[in-house]
């Protein structure tokens, strides 16, 4: 294999062709739609592209399960297959739109994905987009799926942007102003991790800032995060991106200069390098305020084109120019959508009833405003799926002949009325109670889409800018379920949600015979979930985030102090704790010990004791005394193994000895301690994972 070109190479030629350039020409490859250069014979350039499930907005492509779902797998191989094929389609994209003259936004090679903040608090209206709550999840998948986006050869496939930079999940609606407090301790403990890994790791070639402040300074101004942290202290050699018009918000919003010649001189000098926004133009006054010098400028340009030359822009051997149309939107692109979808889902609650039987089935009434919904199934940033599956069609095409299957859309999503406003209000109600009446089992599709959990600005939900208010099913999904209940048929929940869903305690009624939670399942979800439910796969997958009980005991949304938030720091009792999920066989570990070398390995006997062929994940949690460590053990190590009924397996999981290092108040890593506790299993050694999944973690003792 060819070996890939070094930073220094690239950095190399891009200094030999920005040195051709004039002051003027300099400052406009500045922006995220850089202009051609003709007498250069460099062609325009537009760097805003999207792939966090998949190429999004540049029409058709493969769309897999939302980032939050593809989370849920906990398997970065697979994850790392799934980039490479986004890579592939964005690719094949690139080579006939630039064939075509077509260089505009969601064209390119320079993708702003994947988003590796932390899913701090369910009610982020934005957290759907990142893999969950835990920065050792988090920090795995990213270097995961950026090593599949920018993959191995001498020259990038694309450019994977991490995002956004730092310390930023919500509340959507003052994210333009908002100024994010954080301690040292909780900065390089929670929010910091996965973006040093993203570099050291991965190798990511774009980080882009965000548009809070943080401890007072702006993102995309912050020299402590871009100069001193991540350029100083992590070696970063690619380049940095603002977030769309986050340059304008330090002077408009954040009010933290004076306009925008400062923030632009402020900028630069901290280590951006790309607008996205509107105000490169003010480096000609910044410059002549003496507030940055043309060489400042000339650095951000060769970063920039530094990528471009790592991305093959220039050369003339760059085996990914020859990808065809073809290779997007393949079927077995589409099959491995579906894969994912399949090991995405997350079984909650299974009373014995799942999974359904065919054979003896007559009729099975699909109800609520997610069964048939498009949206639900594609989550934000997405592409345009060619084919997709509803979990309705999904369930229609799976029954057997002969097999009545009874729709109604029951209620609206979060609007009082279902379809016709001409009506009186619940106007669905009615047929969905009526449906379930004449059937032997009810599957209720409900939950939420991205009009209602998204970006401020591109969710629907404009009172809440994005972010939920409550953890309760919104509009009239509550009361449609209790009507459903109350007709005495078996009834499961399917949720479509991107973050935690309460059923204020109706997960608990009699007649509530399961509880799945699909996430936003992608293009095939509809397959995937048939799939489950029928038994021809078993449900696998482990939650990224933990479900609360309602949002009573949790900090404030605007407090960024970790005390009491996520699974590490939580002293209550959750609806269902991160790294839960039940199969429909028993998979435990029955044995386990650690040998310490240069690495603690953890060899565990894994054995599946049910009936049914599954896979399951071993997690290995650590537990610290010592002064700085987490109040509740840590994930440190996982992996997702495949068993037969009654099949015994050894696997062995690797812990780098850095993970017993702790977090003081200064920021700094230390092994504060040489005796720890790991629990190794198949979901946390909690009491509520125990008394939910009636499987208890063997404890194994490590002295480092």
């Amino acid at each position: 294999m060819t070996e890939m070109m070094t930073h220094e190479e690239a950095r190399n030629q891009a200094a030999e062709i920005v040195a051709k350039m004039t002051l003027d020409e300099k400052i406009d490859q500045i922006s995220w739609k850089a202009p051609a250069i003709e007498r250069l014979d460099i062609p325009e350039y537009n760097y805003w592209n999207e792939a966090l499930h998949g190429v999004a907005r540049a029409g058709v492509a493969t769309v897999f399960p939302q980032a939050i779902g593809l989370a849920a797998m906990f398997d970065p191989e697979l994850l790392t297959e799934i980039a490479d094929v986004i890579a592939t389609e964005g690719r094949a994209k690139n080579n006939a739109f630039t064939a075509y003259g077509d260089r505009d936004i969601y064209k390119g090679l320079t993708f702003w994905s994947p988003n590796v903040n932390i899913f701090r608090d369910p009610r982020w209206g934005r957290g759907h987009e990142t893999y969950g709550e835990d920065p050792f999840l988090t920090s795995t998948l990213g270097v995961a799926f950026i090593k599949g986006l920018q993959g191995q050869a001498k020259y990038l496939k694309l450019a994977a942007t991490a995002k956004h930079f730092a310390v930023h999940s919500g509340p959507e609606g003052l994210r333009h102003e908002f100024d994010a407090q954080v301690s040292d301790k909780d900065l390089f403990e929670t929010y910091l991790p996965a973006f040093e890994a993203a570099v050291k790791e991965a190798d990511v070639e774009g980080i882009m800032t965000a548009y809070n402040a943080i401890n007072g300074v702006p993102a995309s101004v912050n020299t402590r995060l871009l100069q001193d942290i991540l350029h100083k202290e992590w070696a970063f050699e690619g380049h940095v991106v603002s977030d769309y018009a986050a340059p304008e918000d330090v002077h408009e919003n954040h009010h933290y200069t004076a306009d925008a010649a400062e923030t632009m001189g402020q900028a630069i000098k901290a280590g951006l390098d790309l607008v996205a926004g509107g105000i490169e133009q003010s480096l000609h006054e910044a410059l002549d305020r003496d507030l940055l010098t043309e060489a400042d400028i000339t650095q951000a340009v060769v970063s920039l084109y530094a990528t471009r030359v790592r991305l093959g822009m220039f050369a003339d051997d760059c085996e990914y120019q020859n990808i065809p149309f073809e290779a997007n939107d393949t079927e077995a692109h589409a099959n491995l959508s579906q894969k994912a979808a399949e090991k995405s889902i997350v079984m909650l609650k299974n009373n014995g009833l799942l999974p359904l039987n065919k054979e003896s089935l007559k009729s099975i009434s699909v109800v609520g405003p997610n069964a048939d919904s498009v949206r639900a199934l594609i989550g934000n940033y997405f592409g345009t799926p060619s084919k997709k599956t509803t979990i309705l069609e999904g369930i229609q095409k799976a029954v057997t002949p002969g097999t009545r299957v009874y729709y109604s859309i029951g209620c609206g999503l979060f609007q009082p009325h279902a379809e016709s406003w001409l009506a009186k209000e619940d106007e669905r109600e009615s047929e969905a109670v009526i449906s379930a009446q004449h059937s032997d089992v009810v599957v209720a599709v409900m939950g939420l889409d991205s009009t209602i959990e998204g970006e401020q600005g591109d969710a629907g939900n404009s009172q809440g800018a994005g972010d939920k208010e409550s953890l309760s099913l919104p509009g009239r999904q509550m009361q449609l379920l209790e009507r459903l209940l109350e007709t005495g048929k078996p009834v499961i929940v399917l949720l479509t949600a991107g973050s935690a869903v309460s059923l204020n305690g109706l997960q608990d009624h009699p007649n509530m015979a399961a509880v799945i939670n699909a996430w936003y399942p992608g293009a095939r979800g509809g397959d995937a979930v048939a799939r489950i439910l029928f038994g021809e796969v078993s449900p696998s997958g482990k939650l990224p985030v933990t479900f609360y009980k309602d949002l009573s005991d949790l900090p404030a949304f605007t407090d960024y102090a970790m005390t009491n938030r996520t699974y590490r720091y939580y002293t209550g009792t959750p609806l269902y704790p991160f790294g839960y999920g039940l199969t429909y066989s028993k998979v435990e570990v029955t044995e386990a010990r650690a040998t310490v070398a240069d690495e603690v390995l953890i060899n565990a006997t894994v054995k599946n004791a049910g009936t049914y062929e599954t896979e399951d994940v071993v997690q290995v949690y650590v537990k610290d005394d010592s002064e700085f460590a987490t109040p509740n053990a840590a994930l440190k190590g996982f992996q997702r193994v495949h068993l037969q009924p009654g099949e015994t397996q050894e696997i062995v999981i690797a812990l780098p000895k850095t993970v017993f290092e702790t977090v003081d108040d200064h920021g700094k890593r230390v092994i504060n301690n040489t005796t720890f506790m790991a629990s190794v299993g198949v979901n946390q050694p909690d009491e509520r994972s125990v008394e939910l999944s009636d499987n208890k973690p063997i404890n194994v003792i490590i002295n480092l």
